[in-house]
Protein backbone atom coordinates (compact mmCIF):
# COMPACT_ATOMS: atom_id res chain seq x y z
CA UNK A 1 0.00 0.00 0.00
CA UNK A 2 2.72 2.83 0.67
CA UNK A 3 4.33 1.55 -2.93
CA UNK A 4 0.55 2.73 -3.82
CA UNK A 5 0.33 5.79 -2.18
CA UNK A 6 3.84 7.05 -3.02
CA UNK A 7 2.85 6.37 -6.73
CA UNK A 8 -0.58 8.31 -6.61
CA UNK A 9 1.14 11.30 -4.98
CA UNK A 10 3.55 11.53 -7.67
CA UNK A 11 0.54 11.55 -10.26
CA UNK A 12 -1.09 13.85 -8.58
CA UNK A 13 1.30 16.91 -8.99
CA UNK A 14 -0.27 16.77 -12.47
CA UNK A 15 -2.75 18.87 -12.74
CA UNK A 16 -4.53 15.73 -15.05
CA UNK A 17 -4.06 13.14 -13.07
CA UNK A 18 -5.27 14.90 -10.30
CA UNK A 19 -8.59 15.13 -11.98
CA UNK A 20 -8.04 11.18 -13.02
CA UNK A 21 -7.52 9.97 -9.31
CA UNK A 22 -10.90 11.19 -7.61
CA UNK A 23 -12.37 10.06 -10.89
CA UNK A 24 -11.09 6.46 -10.46
CA UNK A 25 -12.34 6.48 -6.42
CA UNK A 26 -8.01 7.47 -5.70
CA UNK A 27 -9.31 9.68 -2.79
CA UNK A 28 -11.37 7.52 -0.20
CA UNK A 29 -8.36 4.70 -0.34
CA UNK A 30 -5.67 7.34 0.97
CA UNK A 31 -8.16 8.94 3.04
CA UNK A 32 -8.35 5.61 5.03
CA UNK A 33 -4.43 5.15 4.74
CA UNK A 34 -4.31 8.23 6.37
CA UNK A 35 -6.24 6.71 9.12
CA UNK A 36 -5.25 2.99 9.87
CA UNK A 37 -1.90 2.75 7.81
CA UNK A 38 1.30 2.35 8.52
CA UNK A 39 3.53 5.05 9.58
CA UNK A 40 5.32 5.19 5.83
CA UNK A 41 2.06 4.59 4.64
CA UNK A 42 0.41 7.72 5.97
CA UNK A 43 3.32 9.74 5.33
CA UNK A 44 2.42 8.68 1.43
CA UNK A 45 -1.19 9.13 1.92
CA UNK A 46 -0.90 12.15 3.49
CA UNK A 47 1.93 13.81 0.75
CA UNK A 48 -1.15 12.42 -2.09
CA UNK A 49 -4.06 14.38 0.00
CA UNK A 50 -1.80 17.19 -0.14
CA UNK A 51 -1.02 17.08 -3.98
CA UNK A 52 -4.48 16.43 -4.89
CA UNK A 53 -6.17 19.40 -3.10
CA UNK A 54 -4.46 21.72 -4.99
CA UNK A 55 -7.48 21.25 -7.54
CA UNK A 56 -10.48 23.30 -5.85
CA UNK A 57 -13.02 19.85 -6.50
CA UNK A 58 -10.74 17.48 -4.61
CA UNK A 59 -10.66 19.50 -1.87
CA UNK A 60 -14.62 19.07 -1.88
CA UNK A 61 -14.03 15.41 -2.23
CA UNK A 62 -11.14 15.16 0.27
CA UNK A 63 -13.85 16.44 3.07
CA UNK A 64 -16.65 14.54 2.21
CA UNK A 65 -14.42 11.29 2.35
CA UNK A 66 -14.14 11.99 5.71
CA UNK A 67 -10.14 13.60 5.23
CA UNK A 68 -9.80 16.46 7.99
CA UNK A 69 -9.80 15.02 10.75
CA UNK A 70 -7.20 12.54 10.25
CA UNK A 71 -4.75 15.08 8.90
CA UNK A 72 -5.34 17.45 11.75
CA UNK A 73 -4.91 14.19 14.44
CA UNK A 74 -1.62 13.30 12.13
CA UNK A 75 -0.27 16.71 12.29
CA UNK A 76 -0.43 16.27 16.28
CA UNK A 77 0.74 12.71 16.47
CA UNK A 78 2.15 11.65 13.56
CA UNK A 79 6.02 11.25 12.32
CA UNK A 80 7.94 14.05 11.21
CA UNK A 81 7.51 13.74 7.66
CA UNK A 82 3.57 12.79 8.43
CA UNK A 83 2.97 15.97 10.38
CA UNK A 84 4.33 17.98 7.65
CA UNK A 85 2.66 16.50 4.78
CA UNK A 86 -0.56 16.65 7.01
CA UNK A 87 -0.06 20.59 7.80
CA UNK A 88 0.28 20.74 3.63
CA UNK A 89 -2.43 18.95 2.81
CA UNK A 90 -4.72 20.91 5.36
CA UNK A 91 -3.56 23.97 4.06
CA UNK A 92 -4.08 23.07 0.78
CA UNK A 93 -7.63 22.19 1.96
CA UNK A 94 -8.35 25.34 3.51
CA UNK A 95 -8.28 27.56 0.67
CA UNK A 96 -11.74 26.05 0.46
CA UNK A 97 -14.00 28.12 3.17
CA UNK A 98 -15.65 25.43 4.13
CA UNK A 99 -12.93 23.05 4.63
CA UNK A 100 -11.27 26.12 6.66
CA UNK A 101 -13.75 25.85 9.08
CA UNK A 102 -13.75 22.24 9.53
CA UNK A 103 -10.01 22.15 10.08
CA UNK A 104 -10.60 25.10 12.36
CA UNK A 105 -13.28 22.90 14.20
CA UNK A 106 -11.12 19.51 14.11
CA UNK A 107 -8.86 21.26 16.40
CA UNK A 108 -6.40 22.85 13.86
CA UNK A 109 -5.97 26.83 13.96
CA UNK A 110 -2.96 27.12 12.21
CA UNK A 111 -4.82 27.51 9.03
Amino acid sequence: MEHAAAALGNLAFDESNQVAIAAAGGILPLVQLVRCGTDVAKEKAAAGLGNLAVNDDNQVAIADAGGIAPLVEMVRCGTTTARQNAATALGNLAFNQDNKEAIIAAGYVDV
